[in-house]
């Protein structure tokens, strides 16, 4: 069992950054693949971006070269590093740990972004 709690939401404006982090409680983090979901409103939750047990990291087109994705598996943490927003950033963030050996899934309470002038 892994539960999974985001900090860092908050509104800016565009252009601005914000650092989202994902402190997670339980056993074998290392073992888990993360990501970072987000949600606006009347739309399908999406992938942002992932980060394998092995450090392996993916990113969803739009946020290339904008997003970073890390992980501190002495700390139990994942980070996005969200730099120049958008206001089409705006959604509630979700942090997701998925293991593939058990193909359990957990996903944290989510933490609103808000990029708007």
């Amino acid at each position: 069992q892994v539960q999974l709690v985001e900090s860092g939401g908050g509104l800016v404006q565009p252009g601005e950054s914000l650092r989202l982090s994902c402190a997670a409680s339980g056993s074998a983090f290392n073992s888990y693949s993360m990501g970072w979901f987000r949600q606006a409103p009347g739309r399908q939750r999406e992938a942002v971006a992932s980060i394998t047990a092995s450090g392996y990291t993916a990113y969803e087109n739009s946020v290339k070269g904008r997003f970073t994705i890390s992980r501190d598996n002495d700390k139990n943490t994942v980070t996005l590093q969200m730099n120049s927003l958008k206001p089409e950033d705006t959604a509630v963030y979700y942090c997701n740990a998925y293991r593939p050996i058990t193909r359990s899934t957990y996903w944290g309470q989510g933490t609103q972004v808000t990029v708007s002038s």
